[in-house]
């Protein structure tokens, strides 16, 4: 398989279907017909960009098995509504055989979670062609089918009085400040969870092999198989907001889900409830969402384009609110209005940047429950005009509660 891969890369043939495999990943878009407009087909092609960074990124520069790192993800890459309120820090494996040590400083971040993963990958994967298998080649070759396999909280971690703490990766890890590996380990992901990033000392951490190998020159074989990954993650993300649009969140639009089978499916973690949802809405119009949050640690309303991106204002504070930035109601209730510019009715504006529609998501981070949750589409003139009593006589859309499908 090794000289099999060599002669690919030597070749220039593993690079050819690295390039062939973008293009099948850019048709993908095909499957939406015409609906997307020309706004939304120019983030397609951007959001495919930014994949492309994002597998170099993961499993080419961050792939090396003699030199871990924990790196962040790439800047403006969105997979997934990630969350403006977390940093997501990441270390790509070829295999879990070997033991590793995550040895840092908490800062004064209030909460954090280390999480390892697999992923469906052939043994022979840089010996093969993939672009022509498409995305059938998914089902044996997926890097963004993401499997958790063990995870830490910080909660369950021991620190010194100052906050330093080592975790040990093994496929037989310590009772205490131990994680779990097993040969399918492709991964580990470290979400830190932010408040307020302006009061808070970020983290520090570093992984480390255990057997402290030296570092060697990259083999024409690897890089085969960091250009094959590379490629199937394109075509792999490109496929997943494919699929979880037009199979699952367009069929109830204005509605979120609770379900753990959706959030587990790329890398979730247990210590949360992820809603996920499809909005739709003409220009003229806006939905005025009401819910109680549930005790929580932390808790994030977004709003995302149909690629599930953050919209381009979330730098500006703009197309999220959080536990920590949302002004309440006096009976404890969330009333977050989305429109494409503030009705003045009070509440949380939430700006929806000239889109019509796409993904929206509830997430609620070591929580007691999932909220439901009420919508009601109104015109955004009778809203400015008559206020929240526009509202009276609408049937708001009833959604919210967990569901394990």
């Amino acid at each position: 398989m090794e000289d099999r891969a060599r002669e690919r890369l030597v070749r220039g043939e593993a690079w050819d279907d690295f390039c062939d495999t973008l293009k099948v990943a850019g048709r993908v878009i095909d499957g939406f017909g015409d609906e997307p407009s020309d706004q939304e087909r120019a983030e397609w092609y951007r959001y495919l960009s930014r994949m492309v960074r994002n597998g170099f990124e993961r499993m080419v520069e961050n792939c090396e098995p003699d030199r871990p790192r924990l790196r962040d993800a790439p800047w403006r890459q969105s997979i997934n509504v990630q969350s403006p309120d977390q940093d997501h820090l990441m270390c790509e494996f070829v295999n879990g055989e070997h033991e590793y040590k995550i040895a840092g400083n908490r800062g004064t971040v209030p909460y954090f979670i280390m999480a390892t993963w697999s992923a469906p990958q052939p043994e022979d994967l840089g010996s093969r062609d993939w672009a022509a298998q498409g995305v059938a080649g998914l089902k044996e070759f997926d890097p963004t089918n993401l499997t958790t396999t063990s995870f830490l909280s910080s909660r369950d971690i021991e620190f010194d009085g100052e906050g330093n703490f080592e975790i040990i990766l093994s496929q037989e890890p310590p009772e205490r400040n131990g994680l779990s590996l097993d040969p399918s380990t492709t991964g580990i992901l470290i979400r830190t969870v932010f408040n307020d990033r302006s009061l808070v000392e970020p983290p520090t951490m570093e992984i480390s092999r255990l057997d402290e190998v030296k570092p060697r020159p990259i083999q024409p074989a690897e890089m085969s198989e960091g250009l094959a990954k590379a490629g199937q993650i394109v075509l792999g993300y490109a496929e997943l907001v494919r699929a979880w649009w037009l199979d699952n969140l367009s069929k109830r639009p204005n509605t979120v889900d609770f379900s753990e089978a959706t959030y587990l499916s790329n890398g979730g973690v247990l210590d949360r409830l992820h809603g996920f949802g499809c909005w739709r809405k003409p220009a003229t119009d806006a939905l005025v969402i009401r819910f109680t949050p549930s005790r929580c640690e932390h808790w994030i309303l977004q709003v995302c384009n149909r690629w599930q991106e953050n919209l381009d204002v979330y730098e500006d504070g703009q197309g999220f609110i959080t536990k920590f930035t949302a002004r309440f109601e006096e009976d404890g209730s969330v009333l977050a209005l989305l429109a494409d510019r503030d009705p003045g009715v009070g509440g949380n504006w939430i700006d929806t940047f000239q889109h019509e529609a796409g993904v929206f998501s509830l997430r609620l981070i070591q929580t007691e429950g999932a909220p439901d949750v009420e919508i009601h589409p109104v015109s955004l003139a009778q809203l400015e005009s008559a206020g929240l009593a526009a509202l009276e006589g609408i049937d708001p859309i009833e959604s919210g509660g967990v569901s394990a499908s």
